[in-house]
């Protein structure tokens, strides 16, 4: 499979190190900020797919270029989401593929399936305080992670009395807490906890590599290859 790469930072390079490794896949284009104006139609058209892992401000215009190229694109750029309506609406008419996730490793979406899942039984134990916290290398520009937004919002879908989440230690009984913090050379660490007078019940998701994300991403676009829609890592997963 014929693969473009948009973005060739970390995780840029990551994919293309695995797909150099497997020796499955071919790397046609890579994009980056020194070479973006060769990001063409015409130069995708020669990619089966695309990989994004680029930054917020590119995201859209990179997903946008590939659905009036006609390939399907796979999404790892977070930061965006408050266009996710308007990509819809876009590769709709335009009949075009895009799977997206705050997180591309398998492990961290059986993450965000059990958070639900305790989010749910947790959300009448009014004693209970729930919190998380997220540990990334420095170089991280969102905080609070997409991944931790995700977390945070699948439990406020159950736990009616906490109205938002708030990226800061909080004790308010409306507020969620999301502590983020950054230190050299951390691959991701997630973690959700209930904290009571007498227990704490704790959900935990340590990353050792970046390879766990490239390995989703590039099973994503195998997976997205000949498909029309929106879908999320989830339904790729079957979770």
């Amino acid at each position: 499979m014929r693969i473009a790469l948009l973005g060739y930072g970390k995780m840029g390079k990551a994919i293309e190190s695995l797909i150099e490794k497997e020796q499955e896949d071919d790397v046609v284009l890579t994009i980056d900020s020194q070479n973006i104006y060769e990001l063409t139609t015409d130069a995708l058209k020669h990619a089966d797919v695309a990989i994004e892992f680029s930054t917020p401000q590119s995201a859209i215009s990179n997903i946008d270029m590939c659905f009036d190229a006609g390939i399907p694109i796979v999404v790892g750029t977070t930061g965006w989401y408050d266009q996710l309506d308007k990509v819809k609406k876009r590769c709709t008419e335009k009949n075009g593929a895009l799977v997206y996730a705050s997180n591309f490793s398998i492990g961290v979406n059986v993450l965000f399936a059990l958070n639900k899942k305790l989010a749910e039984l947790m959300a009448p134990e009014k004693s209970y305080l729930p919190s998380i916290t997220e540990v990334h290398h420095l170089q991280k520009k969102d905080s609070p992670s997409g991944t931790g937004i995700t977390l945070a919002n699948d439990i406020l879908l159950y736990n009616k009395d906490r109205k938002k989440w708030v990226n800061t230690y909080t004790e308010k009984k409306d507020e969620l807490p999301v502590i983020s913090i950054r230190e050299d050379d951390v691959k991701g660490i997630h973690e959700v906890q209930y904290i009571s007078s007498v227990d704490v019940i704790t959900l935990r998701h340590e990353a050792f590599s970046r390879d766990g994300f490239a390995l989703g991403s590039i099973k994503a676009a195998h997976w997205v290859v000949g498909k029309k829609g929106c879908f999320e890592f989830k339904d790729v997963l079957g979770l």
